[in-house]
């Protein structure tokens, strides 16, 4: 079974298998979460992302799917990108909010994490509401059969995100 926890807190200083990040499509990097993980993993981050854009990811990385690159100086083991749906594009799907975490699981069981911190995926620059976002979430992480999954942490920044997710897990 898989404990499920929300809290405050810096992703980049999370000691789980994997982060996630809620990275753009084109993986080298960005604003917000992502911008935060690159900084704290250090430039091999970037490298290993253009890396996966010259071979596996030519077009950039489509809404809802993940991928995983090595963590570098961070004190995670793995950086599983995800792309978040843009509510300001119209991509208002939850289906496709949904696969960022379910993908996200299924690359970092795929690795051999145990324990994963997601950030709240969408629910910054792109528009969706963070009650949404909370919603979908804990219901994709609990209906989710991850197998060897032990942990999984909702890794928020502000008050008003953790206030959501601790809802949504009640």
């Amino acid at each position: 079974m898989t404990t499920i926890t929300a809290e405050l807190g810096d992703i980049t200083a999370e000691r789980v298998d994997a982060i996630v990040n809620a990275a753009n499509s084109t993986l080298l990097g960005g604003g917000g979460v992502d911008g935060a993980i690159h900084a704290a993993a250090g430039p091999r981050l970037l490298e290993a992302c253009r890396r996966l854009r010259r071979t596996d990811w030519r077009d950039g990385l489509p809404v809802g799917e993940a991928v995983a690159t090595e963590a570098f100086d961070l004190p995670s083991r793995w950086v599983i990108h995800t792309v978040g749906p843009n509510a300001h594009r119209g991509q208002t799907d939850p289906a496709l909010l949904s696969s960022c975490f379910t993908r996200s699981l299924e690359v970092a069981a795929g690795v051999g994490a145990t324990s994963v911190a997601f950030p709240a995926i969408s629910a910054g620059a792109y528009g969706w509401d963070a009650t949404d976002v909370a919603r979908i979430a804990v219901q994709a992480v609990r209906t989710h059969p991850a197998s060897g999954i032990e942990q999984v942490r909702f890794v928020l920044f502000g008050s008003r995100l953790l206030d959501a997710f601790r809802r949504a897990l009640e």
